[in-house]
């Protein structure tokens, strides 16, 4: 066989679909079908853009948490978010994007980010259901993408996911502690969780016969579990962690199935869903013009260090 043989379309993508089928990584130098590259493009920046916006709603408090000690916690776990958003950009740009770009897309509502980060933090307790339950969605959602088929989204979230779990242990912790204390401040918790509940199960994306990309995404090895199978996972872990924190998950048709070992759950508000992802919830304008203004603030950071790229790369030329 010729080496124009061996690079036919026909050859290039039963090669795709032997990895595939072998379960093995994706590299960024393999071929691939610009459809499944284009997947990942969507899904990585819309991980990216989660992990930068969902610096926001927590940063709202970082100056008005109860003590030093919990002040520097949030900051930690604010600063981890910014990583993880580093890192998912750098894993998108060896699919051949620029992260600039990127941002420009997401500041122009032309890319989304998890629609959890659209509902504001109104107390302190919001800080630690963060941590629980939309954390804990987010390990749910993620620690399957440990497995996905392109190596270098996989790889990232190795991290991600060990990180995550802190941030999870950090916000049921103070969570604890609140139960602990004063009955204004179990109410302030239980009022919270109430507002999250069903934001948080909206987090795993539409139910299986609305989601368009879930079937591809899985044939690719991209996600190993659907919406709908992640949902329910996060909902049975949920459930006895709420009843050792002392708190009433808000779903009236939330029991046990002893037949599917299994909880049965009530439907999510999926019109207020779609509202939310399409810019009509309760925060979405003031997150995308915090995001637009910072963008702009940094654009002379920017500047300046490609300033100072090109001065050392002419150096070293120079020097050759």
């Amino acid at each position: 066989m010729t080496t124009a043989d061996a690079h036919t379309p026909e050859r290039l993508q039963a090669g795709f679909d032997a990895t595939i089928a072998a379960d093995q990584r994706i590299e960024p130098r393999d071929w691939m079908p610009d459809a499944y590259r284009r997947t990942l493009i969507r899904q990585i920046a819309q991980h990216a853009h989660s992990e930068i916006i969902g610096m926001q709603p927590e940063g709202n408090w970082l100056l008005r948490a109860p003590s030093l000690r919990r002040r520097a916690i949030l900051l930690a776990k604010v600063q981890d978010e910014a990583g993880h958003g580093m890192y998912l950009y750098a894993a998108a740009e060896t699919l051949g994007v620029d992260r600039e770009e990127l941002t420009e897309k997401l500041i122009d509502a032309k890319q989304k980010y998890s629609s959890i980060f659209n509902y504001p933090t109104l107390s302190w307790a919001d800080i630690g259901v963060i941590g629980w339950l939309v954390d804990g969605a987010a390990i749910a959602n993620q620690v399957p993408l440990c497995r996905c088929s392109y190596g270098p989204y996989a790889r990232a979230m190795i991290r991600i996911c060990k990180e995550e779990s802190f941030h999870q242990r950090q916000g049921y912790e103070s969570l604890l502690a609140m139960m602990n204390g004063t009955d204004a401040q179990r109410e302030m918790v239980q009022e919270s969780t109430n507002r999250w509940w069903w934001p948080s199960l909206m987090m795993f994306g539409p139910a299986d016969g609305d989601s368009p990309n879930t079937h591809r995404s899985m044939a690719w090895g991209i996600k190993r579990h659907t919406n709908d199978e992640l949902r329910q996972r996060f909902v049975d872990m949920s459930v006895p962690q709420a009843a050792a924190l002392g708190v009433t998950l808000p779903d009236p048709d939330l029991r046990w199935n002893d037949e599917r070992q299994a909880h049965d759950f009530g439907e999510p508000d999926w019109s207020e869903f779609r509202a939310v992802v399409s810019g009509a919830g309760p925060a979405n304008r003031q997150r995308l013009e915090h995001r637009r203004r910072a963008h702009e603030d940094g654009a002379w950071v920017r500047e300046a260090a490609r300033a100072y790229a090109d001065k050392r790369s002419a150096r070293t030329e120079a020097g050759a």
